[in-house]
């Protein structure tokens, strides 16, 4: 048995303010065409649909074409909610959908979703588990001490009717951990403090596959078959050097499974810029890559330039961030309480922060512009 995986999706996200939803639609056009290129028996979907608890109109209509575009093919889908979905809002028309082969476990019950499917080799076991908390555990089993993630998965997997011996599949979205130790993490992604939500990888042994989702960057935990595919986009420009896939699954007789990522091209890449300004605006330097990509700017000039990222966008129009790193920004700022922040005049506050930004002080000639310009804010706005 066959299977695409994957998660993440994050319908509706935006990257600083820039909406997504072109480069989302193209994606799932791109998963759709995978999923019949490989000839999949189904889409594992391990949670995150959508970035936000209530999704936006654009979101909600790619998903739904999204999954009747599977219907379609025949596909079904089986998935869970992620910590960024609304479970109770995800779970709307469940039972309506599962006529069109959607089977989706949003709301944790007290029991994980169970499915029985058939091969050439038998059975095959499916587990849906959607991303719980201790919160959401603990009313199922009073009698157990649940604090921890670890202790709240433990639980649910310990109440289940597992068969070892059998061929098992599990969807999952959580934070998992090989012995304490962390997998890559990305700054797109919700973390919590002190690891409270770290769930280690030995509670899934017996699992022939583990589908996992939250993580953005794709890897394996403790053996390959615990998986994170990965988000199936770039999110944030800590995930700028990834590269973005799903995972082709493919399920024979007990212990034999074979994982193959499968890469995804983006409408436009999320990638980052570093020189000076008058280096990328040469119009000779043919190395930079799409001018139309989501770009962040590194500037590395020592001198103090004039509108910057004007003058870059006439050139890279999708310019998401800028920054300067220089010699004067390697020194990094002297933080200030509030009270000392407090007590000092506009005109001190701006001049410290011309002399930070510039490397030099403000000039009599720039200082007496300053102040005739905050005397006139002052009578202004009385």
């Amino acid at each position: 048995m066959r299977f695409l995986h994957c998660s993440d999706l994050h319908l509706g996200k935006r990257v600083h303010e820039c909406t997504m939803i072109e480069e989302q639609r193209q994606m799932l056009d791109q998963l759709v065409s995978i999923a019949e290129q490989k000839a999949v028996d189904g889409v594992l979907l391990a949670g995150d649909l959508f970035d936000k608890a209530v999704p936006s109109i654009e979101a909600v209509q790619l998903l739904d074409g999204f999954f009747t575009s599977l219907f379609q093919r025949h596909l079904p889908v089986y998935c869970i909610s992620g910590n960024h979905d609304s479970p109770e809002r995800l779970s709307f028309g469940g039972r309506l959908l599962e006529r069109s082969g959607v089977y989706l476990a949003s709301v944790f019950h007290g029991e994980m979703y169970h499915l029985t499917l058939e091969d050439g080799f038998g059975p095959l076991h499916l587990y849906l588990l959607p991303f719980v908390k201790p919160s959401m555990v603990r009313p199922f089993f009073p009698d157990e001490n649940i604090i921890t993630y670890e202790e709240a998965v433990r639980s649910v997997l310990s109440h289940s009717a597992l068969d070892p011996s059998a061929r098992n599949v599990l969807v999952a979205h959580q934070f998992i951990t090989n012995n304490g130790v962390e997998p890559s993490r990305c700054d797109s992604e919700t973390l919590s403090i002190g690891g409270v939500d770290q769930v280690d990888a030995s509670l899934f042994d017996a699992f022939d596959y583990v589908a996992l989702g939250h993580l953005h960057g794709p890897q394996s935990i403790r053996r390959e078959t615990v998986r994170y595919c990965g988000s199936p986009l770039k999110y944030s420009f800590s995930e700028c050097r990834q590269k973005k896939s799903v995972t082709i699954v493919e399920l024979r007789e007990k212990g034999n499974v074979t994982l193959e990522p499968v890469m995804i091209t983006p409408l436009r890449e999320l990638r980052e810029l570093r020189g000076t300004l008058s280096a990328l605006l040469d119009p000779d330097v043919a190395a930079l890559g799409n001018p139309e990509d989501y770009l962040r700017v590194i500037l590395t000039d020592e001198e103090p330039l004039y509108d910057p990222l004007s003058q870059l966008r006439q050139k890279y129009p999708n310019i998401l961030r800028l920054d300067v790193e220089n010699s004067r920004t390697a020194q990094g700022s002297v933080s200030a309480t509030t009270q000392q922040i407090e007590e000092k005049s506009p005109e001190a506050l701006f001049s410290a922060f011309y002399e930070m930004a510039n490397g030099v002080p403000i000039s009599p000639e720039e200082q007496a512009i300053l102040e005739t310009v905050i005397r006139q804010m002052g009578e202004e706005n009385g």
